[in-house]
């Protein structure tokens, strides 16, 4: 088992100490939080061992999951590799694409293996369908949160669009073109609500709406590609596909046909795939053992969660 230990001990940050303490893959150190109020409060709370520094708890363990604020990502991260320590790093993977960028050199340096927590890729709505979508040419997504204090200090395109941001980069397969984007600061000093058009080398167009003082809740992406329709719900956990095939010599009286302007019929087909129920988190964690054991590629590799970051940063720079 690998030994490890959880740097943040906040509302996400006692999400992974539970989770991992749980888990038949890693055996859970302990934790080290800069609060002391905090540290007192878990350590009594949970009978989780507290560590008094970084170096301390990075010293005992095989691999540091990093939950602090992203202002402190690189400086932990730096300090976890430079003592040989595998890393879980929470999204954002840092606050600038340079710290990304160095952080990535750093871990090429020491052989070290790093994980980006970029959870909605194991959310099992995504994982059901995520094989299907093959060449999208048009791409929406609608991430819409209520307004919570938490996840204020940065704007709402690192916040919550990065997720979408990930999964997008992680089915097409081309370059990115030219973005262009807008957000607007309601209640923050940061944009609370951001749109960003993506245009790719191949011709696909990604829309991306993101929103921390909605009404409602939501969380859909909808991926357009030939013959298909694929839509999957983050939140409420389903998919859908539809799918367009040449219609059979036979068809059902029930079938669903339409005719386009050159006459070729096709029939549509609809399915709502198997939808497994999982824990996200604790899946990417064990994900990430499995890779060190077995000495495999990361789910969401370092160089992924900078290239999410890159694009979210170009974002950004538009609202400037």
């Amino acid at each position: 088992m690998l030994k490890v230990g959880v740097l943040g001990a906040g509302h996400l940050g006692k999400i992974h100490l539970k989770l991992l303490q749980q888990s038949n893959k890693y055996e859970l150190v302990g934790f080290y939080d800069p609060s002391e109020e905090n540290t007192k409060k878990v350590s009594n709370e949970f009978s989780y061992r507290s560590f008094n520094t970084i170096d301390e708890l990075i010293d005992a363990v095989d691999v540091v999951d990093i939950v602090t604020p992203t202002l402190s990502h690189f400086e932990c991260a730096k300090l976890s590799i430079d003592k040989g320590c595998h890393i879980f790093i929470e999204k954002p993977i840092t606050n600038t694409v340079q710290e990304a960028e160095a952080i990535l050199t750093l871990a090429s340096q020491k052989n070290i293996k790093g994980q980006v927590g970029h959870v909605e890729r194991f959310n099992p709505a995504f994982t059901a369908v995520k094989d299907m979508i093959s060449s999208p040419m048009f791409i929406e997504s609608h991430r819409l949160a209520e307004f919570n204090p938490r996840g204020t200090d940065v704007p709402v395109v690192l916040d919550l669009m990065i997720h979408d941001i990930d999964i997008i980069l992680s089915v097409v397969k081309s370059t990115v073109k030219n973005i262009h984007a807008s957000g607007v600061s309601v209640i923050s000093n940061t944009p609370d609500i951001a749109n960003a058009r993506i245009e790719f080398e191949n011709g696909c167009v990604a829309n991306l709406t993101a929103s921390r003082i909605s009404m409602k809740n939501m969380r859909k992406s909808r991926f357009f590609q030939k013959d298909a329709y694929i839509s999957v719900d983050f939140l409420e956990k389903k998919s859908e596909v539809v799918k367009m095939k040449d219609v059979p010599k036979n068809p059902d009286e029930f079938a669903m046909i339409l005719q386009n302007a050159e006459g070729e019929k096709k029939q549509i087909y609809f399915s709502n795939p198997l939808i497994k129920s999982n824990n996200a988190i604790l899946d990417e964690l064990e994900s990430f053992a499995d890779a060190i054991e077995n000495n495999i590629k990361p789910v969401v590799t370092l160089q992924q969660g900078t290239n999410a970051l890159r694009i979210a940063q170009q974002i950004i720079d538009c609202f400037k």
